[in-house]
């Protein structure tokens, strides 16, 4: 009879993980971390683009969008988060050998400590490369100069992470973790869960084998346990031992309780489902809408509208104008909406990446033809892949002549 193993599978999502968290920070893209908080600028930098802080309304947006993500994987496939993606669980499924610690003897114990003490800082190391480029920090680092604030998080984190992975490991998962407290309130009659088949119970050998693997120490025979974190090692002990007599596992991924019918598509599921996508949407939307550079245009009070000597109406207005993108900009600066023979000076800015700039602009038009005293005037910076287009009052200074 074939045999069929979770277990390897999990490992590879596990490893797979760690290498997308250690390496992410290393990964480039227009320059700049593909994912990184920069405390200093107050920036995001998210896959090639930098958000500031006046747009962190986007990272809400995100925000929204992962929490009903989270409670619409939770509700459908129950705490499949908590058996093969969660950190906790990585690492501990990483360190398992600690577990032989106290068996094996003082060196044995020496050695395995040793090395949980060395992951634990590069978990601490590789949290701190999502603030601190990891380039700066080990520059830093082999320089001497990693400076008190780092180095505090450094260290105090790496002894955490070290405690935890020594004294609390699957313990956090059964008690402290919010996670395993809030899933009774998201799961519901159909989630899918690991459980034991109630209606092949006769066919249980007693041999404990699910009960001994288990990590977090429970029966699964005796029902859902809001301990339980979907490992799924007790499916694979069952697989193997009823596999000796040609038969199927007693324990298995259900929706919901085992010989009731469970469906993946149900109406709860769709409307929260519905939810996330249109929050993950909206929130495409706004980074492929988002403009690199924006503009605010203000009246120059200090230069009130008059006519020159050449019979031009002239008014001034200040442009603010910031540039959020990763790269040098050199904008057009345009003026329309009147007619007549409009001219603004100066007609182009340059601005460097991340530069907020405020320059004094002066708009002339000659040959008006309108009778109106005020009127609206677009002005715009542009380039062939910039537009902000801002709609200002144009006085005509004939009453100031």
């Amino acid at each position: 009879m074939r045999i069929d193993r979770i277990q390897p599978w999990r490992r590879i999502v596990e490893a797979l993980q760690a290498i997308i968290i250690l390496g992410l920070p290393f990964l480039r893209i227009k320059g700049e971390s593909a994912l990184r908080f920069d405390i200093l600028s107050l920036k995001l930098h998210f896959f090639g683009v930098s958000l500031w802080m006046e747009e962190f309304f986007i990272v809400l947006i995100a925000t929204i969008f992962l929490t009903f993500l989270i409670v619409s994987i939770t509700l459908i496939f129950g705490r499949i988060w908590c058996g093969w993606l969660c950190p906790q669980t990585v690492l501990v499924d990483f360190t398992a050998f600690t577990e032989k610690a106290k068996k094996n003897g003082i060196l044995y114990s020496l050695i395995s400590y040793s090395v949980v003490f060395v992951i634990s800082f590069i978990v601490s190391a590789s949290l701190i490369w999502y603030f601190v480029s990891p380039y700066e920090f080990f520059s830093r680092l082999f320089a001497g100069n990693l400076g008190s604030i780092i180095w505090g998080f450094f260290i105090v984190q790496g002894i955490i992470i070290f405690l935890n992975l020594i004294l609390l490991r699957r313990k956090f998962c059964a008690t402290v973790c919010p996670y395993a407290k809030l899933q009774s309130v998201m799961f519901d009659s159909k989630t899918m869960i690991i459980a034991f088949d109630p209606a092949r119970k006769e066919e249980c050998m007693n041999c404990m084998a699910c009960v001994k693997t288990c990590p977090v120490g429970i029966d699964i025979r005796d029902g859902l346990n809001a301990a339980c974190v979907s490992c799924a090692e007790c499916i694979d002990e069952c697989t193997e031992m009823m596999g000796r007599r040609q038969k199927k596992s007693l324990i298995n991924y259900f929706f919901g309780l085992p010989g009731e019918a469970g469906r993946i598509i149900r109406t709860n599921a769709v409307m929260i489902g519905s939810i996330t996508l249109l929050s993950f949407i909206f929130f495409i939307y706004l980074i492929t809408t988002r403009m690199a550079v924006d503009m605010i245009v203000l009246p120059n009070y200090n230069f009130s509208p008059r006519i020159t000597a050449d019979g031009a109406s002239v008014n001034s207005y200040y442009l603010s104008i910031k540039n959020r993108g990763n790269s040098d900009e050199q904008l057009n600066i345009r003026v329309r909406g009147i007619e007549g023979s409009l001219n603004i000076t100066p007609d182009r800015i340059a601005i460097k990446a991340g530069e907020d700039k405020k320059i004094p602009v002066y708009v002339s038009v000659r040959d008006y033809k309108d009778n109106t005293d005020v009127r609206g005037l677009e002005i715009s910076i542009e380039d062939d892949k910039i537009k902000v287009v801002k709609t200002v009052n144009f006085i005509w200074a004939g009453e100031y002549k």
